[in-house]
């Protein structure tokens, strides 16, 4: 199934992970920008690592994975919910070379957010320095340094398929083959990029531990949608203030704002603007005279 992430665990050894492919999630995100290729290849890896990382998270909310620079490549942003849903979009400007993540990005870091504020419980932020040349080694990293989590991180992007494969270790509990997670490690150093992007989950997990038990859970469906709401862009005009609003108003004749996630345009016109501000005043608690 493409789309997918299938979940797995080694049945007698302290060892989990996940396989993602993703085809019409990244056409959509890909049909939003001309992405230059070097920025496409890190959008797609890290599109691939957060469904990835969602599997090992009791998510009630959304997982936000960013990369910051001052590079020309300036941000990169993935979502991933608990409705199973991706997006994602990056900032740049000017020509983006090939080569490292600090090549692009310059001098940057890394952040991964849990908001579950929805839930009503409590959101967490890590952010760490960019330690690594590629994708797959900032998240490793990110993984052993935040959440003291041996990881094995495996990331491949193509022009129709990103994917990825993930790799953890478990506290080791009695009765449980310990060596499992050298091995398991090993033999997952083995996988190739283009193995990744071409071959089915099951084949691949047949192929690299096929001398292992393995229980994999029910392939989870994966799909783009965007959260973008007109409602969402009349609250953030409202938070810019009147007065800018209207300045842009008389530049412009209309205020519009295009959704960096999914390319869907906005507009607001004089009525509509004066409306956002007259509905602002009118739920502001005022003086009650008798």
């Amino acid at each position: 199934m493409a789309d997918a992430l299938t979940r797995f665990v080694f049945e007698y050894a302290p060892v989990k992970g996940g396989i993602v492919q993703l085809d019409e999630v990244w056409k959509a995100i890909r049909s939003h920008a001309d992405y230059p290729a070097p920025l496409k290849k890190v959008l797609g890896e890290l599109l691939a690592a957060a469904a990835l990382l969602t599997s090992n998270i009791k998510l009630e909310g959304s997982l936000v994975l960013q990369l910051h620079g001052d590079g020309p490549v300036r941000l990169i942003v993935v979502e991933a919910t608990s409705e199973h849903t991706l997006r994602a979009t990056a900032k740049w400007a000017g020509e983006v070379p090939e080569g490292t993540l600090a090549a692009m990005l310059g001098h940057g870091r890394f952040v991964m957010t849990l908001d579950q504020s929805k839930a009503g419980k409590q959101n967490y932020q890590g952010i760490v320095p960019l330690e690594g040349e590629t994708t797959a080694e900032v998240l490793a990293h990110y993984m052993q340094t935040s959440e003291q989590l041996d990881t094995r991180i495996y990331l491949a992007a193509g022009e129709d398929r990103v994917a990825g494969m993930m790799l953890q270790r478990m506290p080791d509990q009695q009765g449980m083959d310990a060596d499992a997670w050298n091995r398991a490690a090993i033999l997952a150093d083995t996988l190739k990029p283009e193995e990744l992007l071409q071959i089915s989950a099951n084949d691949l997990l047949l192929r690299l531990f096929h001398e292992e038990t393995l229980r994999r859970f029910e392939q989870e469906p994966l799909a783009f949608s965007c959260s973008c709401s007109r409602e969402k862009v009349a609250g953030m005009l409202q938070s810019l203030g009147k007065e800018e609003v209207d300045s842009i108003l008389a530049e412009h004749g209309e205020v519009e704002i295009a959704c960096d996630f999914c390319g869907r345009q906005y507009k607001f016109d004089a009525v509509d603007a004066a409306q956002l501000f007259t509905a602002s005043v009118a739920s502001e608690p005022g003086e009650t005279r008798h």
